[in-house]
C-alpha cells in the first residue's frame, strides 16, 4: 500500500544515513585526537584503567628524578671516601718510613698533618644538594624507588636506604685507658704498642680500672694485621669493674681472630689485664687504641704521631684500622650507587612499558581508521542518494489521478 502520509522508504534511508553520519563522526574524532577511547563515554572501563595507569606513569617519572638525585648524592660520597682512602695510603707510607730511626720524623709528621687537613676538607665539602653522607650528620637517607600498586587498588612505596658513614676526624677525647704494659710502652695513654717475638714472646696490656668509660667507647687491638674490637655497653659502664668487662670482651674477640700460636689469658688478679703469649713462628706486633663514644670514624687520625719509636709503632698499628674504615665506607656507597642505578634503569623501562600498554588500549589504529573513513564517505553518499530517491516516490502517486 502506498501512502502520501507515511514514507517508509524515506524513513529507512534516513535512519541508515544517520547511522553512517554517526560512524563517520566517530572515525573523524579518532583521526583528529589519535585515540579510540578519548573520554569515558567512548569506553568507561578502558578509560578508567588507562587513567590509573597514566597516573602511575607520572609517579614513576617523578621517581626517576628522585633516583637521579640519590645517585648523584651517593656518587659524591663514594668519590670522597675513595679520595680519603688515597690520602690515608699516603699517610701510611709516611708512617712506614718513620719506623726507621735515622729519618727526619719531623718532616714526615708535617706531611702527615697536611694529609689529615686535606681529609678534613674533603669531608666538609662532600655534599650534594645540601646532604653530606660522610660527615656523621646523616644517619640514614631514603630515596623513593618504586610505587607498588596492589590488587585491591591501594598503593605502597618502596625506598632505597643509604646509611651515612662518619668519616669525620672530630670529637675525639684522649683518655688514659691503657695502664702499665710491658716492653717499655708508655703507661696511662689512649694507645699502646709492643712486639711479641715468635716462639714464646710475651706481653701484657692493662685496661685502666680508674678510667671513666661510657657506652659506645671502643677499644681495638690490632695483632699481626688483624683487628679485634670491643664496644662498651651501658651495662659495662654501669658496673663497678668496667675494665674487667672490657678485658674479657677483648679476649673473646682476639680468640675469634684465630691467630696461629697466639694465646690470650685474662689475669683476674690484676683488674683488666690481658697477658699475651706468642708460640707461633712469626713475630707479632700488638697495637691498642681507644676511641671515645661519639668520635668521628677517622678521629684517631688526631692521635697519629711519629716523633718517637714507640709512637711511630703505635701509629703503624692504628693506620690500617683507620684506612679500613674509609675503604668500607667507599665500598658501601659503591654498592648502594650501583643499586640505585639499576633501579633507575628498571623504572625507565617500566615507564616505557606502561606507556605502550596505555597506547594499545586507547590509541586509534590510524590505518584502520583511514580505511573506515573512506568506506563511510562512500556509504554517506549512497545514503544521501537513497534518501533522495525515497523522497521522490510519492511523486508516482500523482499518475493515479491523471
Amino acid at each position: 500500500m502506498s501512502s502520501i502520509l507515511t514514507n517508509n522508504g524515506a524513513m529507512v534511508a534516513l535512519q541508515t544515513l544517520k547511522a553512517t553520519n554517526n560512524a563517520l563522526t566517530a572515525v573523524q574524532a579518532e583521526i583528529s585526537t589519535g585515540k579510540s577511547v578519548a573520554n569515558s563515554k567512548d569506553n568507561a572501563a578502558v578509560w578508567a584503567i588507562s587513567k590509573v595507569m597514566e597516573s602511575d606513569v607520572q609517579g614513576f617519572t617523578a621517581i626517576q628524578d628522585t633516583l637521579s638525585l640519590g645517585e648523584s648524592t651517593v656518587s659524591v660520597a663514594r668519590q670522597a671516601a675513595e679520595s680519603i682512602a688515597s690520602r690515608l695510603n699516603a699517610i701510611k707510607d709516611n708512617i712506614v718510613n718513620a719506623q726507621t730511626a735515622n729519618v727526619d720524623r719531623a718532616k714526615l709528621q708535617v706531611a702527615i698533618d697536611a694529609d689529615v687537613e686535606q681529609i678534613k676538607n674533603i669531608v666538609a665539602t662532600a655534599q650534594f644538594s645540601g646532604m653530606n653522607l660522610i660527615d656523621g650528620g646523616t644517619a640514614t637517607a631514603s630515596f623513593l624507588a618504586s610505587l607498588d600498586r596492589k590488587a585491591d587498588g591501594s598503593v605502597g612505596v618502596s625506598t632505597i636506604d643509604v646509611t651515612g658513614q662518619n668519616l669525620s676526624t672530630g670529637d675525639y677525647v684522649a683518655t688514659a685507658v691503657f695502664g702499665a704494659t710491658t716492653d717499655g710502652v708508655t703507661a696511662n695513654s689512649d694507645a699502646a704498642a709492643f712486639n711479641l717475638d715468635g716462639a714464646g714472646g710475651t706481653g701484657t696490656i692493662e685496661i685502666d680500672a680508674a678510667a671513666t668509660y661510657a657506652a659506645g667507647d671502643k677499644i681495638s687491638l690490632n695483632i699481626g694485621g688483624k683487628t679485634a674490637t670491643y664496644t662498651v655497653s651501658e651495662a659495662d659502664a654501669a658496673t663497678t669493674t668496667p675494665a674487667d668487662m672490657i678485658a674479657v670482651g677483648l679476649k673473646n674477640a682476639v680468640d675469634a681472630l684465630g691467630i696461629e700460636g697466639l694465646t690470650v689469658d685474662y689475669d683476674s688478679a690484676t683488674a683488666g689485664t690481658l697477658a699475651f703469649t706468642n708460640d707461633g713462628t712469626k713475630d707479632l706486633t700488638v697495637g691498642a687504641q681507644f676511641k671515645n663514644a661519639g668520635a668521628g670514624g677517622l678521629s684517631l687520625l688526631n692521635t697519629i704521631d711519629v716523633s718517637s719509636d714507640a709512637s711511630a709503632l703505635s701509629a703503624l698499628n692504628n693506620i690500617d684500622g683507620i684506612l679500613q674504615t674509609a675503604v668500607d665506607a667507599a665500598a658501601a656507597f659503591g654498592a648502594v650507587e650501583s643499586r640505585i642505578s639499576t633501579q633507575a634503569d628498571f623504572v625507565s623501562k617500566l615507564t616505557d612499558a606502561l606507556k605502550s600498554g596505555i597506547g594499545s588500549m586507547v590509541d586509534a589504529d590510524m590505518e584502520a581508521a583511514s580505511a573506515r573513513l573512506q568506506a563511510l564517505q562512500v556509504q554517506q553518499q549512497l545514503g544521501v542518494q537513497a534518501l533522495s530517491i525515497a523522497n521522490q516516490s510519492p511523486q508516482s502517486l500523482l499518475s493515479l489521478f491523471q
